[in-house]
């Protein structure tokens, strides 16, 4: 009973911080807020942020609300996961590991969503929707630093390849940062 718990826990954490991530990311890769999904991620996540926002202020792009938020849910889950193992939690750990998740998650989200722009790229090539255009808004920050290393040959942009490779890494190097192996 307790890994379907801690399953069913994890994910359902996992997938509003994963929301809440995409809402720290939104600015930084200069997203059209007009755009419906940008406008739903903004919806879930402003019960939680905005009160955090009245007491400590964004700093530049940086969004220090949605930051703790997601900082404390990613903490709080790593104790619950803990407390129903018989785990001692330690706070120093427990911290360390809730920034290397939240990093992961990050990494995560980007290959993913590069993952879905190759894919809609094959399927539905030159067609607008708010999907395709979120994806895209989100992918190309990532993808411009390899779009000009690595030229297109023959008219095939291979640089998502390279990005998904250097992300993964990135998550695999990350990865052994984690002091709770949860």
């Amino acid at each position: 009973m307790k890994p379907a718990l801690i399953f069913i826990i994890s994910t359902i954490a996992q997938l509003y911080l994963l929301v809440m991530l995409l809402r720290f990311w939104l600015p930084w890769v200069q997203a059209d807020f007009r755009n419906p999904i940008a406008q739903g991620i903004l919806r879930l996540t402003s019960p939680l942020v905005i009160p955090v926002r009245r007491v400590i202020p964004p700093i530049g792009r940086l969004d220090t609300a949605t930051v703790i938020v997601a900082f404390a849910l990613q903490y709080l889950t790593i104790l619950v996961i803990l407390a129903i193992s018989g785990v001692a939690p330690s706070i120093l750990p427990v911290a360390l590991t809730s920034v290397v998740d939240l990093v992961l998650l990050s990494l995560r989200l980007f290959t993913f969503a590069i993952f879905i722009h190759i894919i809609l790229s094959w399927i539905a090539p030159g067609t607008y929707n708010p999907a395709t255009a979120f994806i895209s808004m989100l992918v190309t920050p990532v993808l411009r630093p390899f779009r000009n290393l690595i030229p297109a040959i023959g008219g095939l942009d291979i640089s998502p390849i390279f990005a998904i490779i250097f992300l993964q890494a990135a998550a695999i190097f990350i990865a052994t940062l984690k002091p709770i192996p949860i």
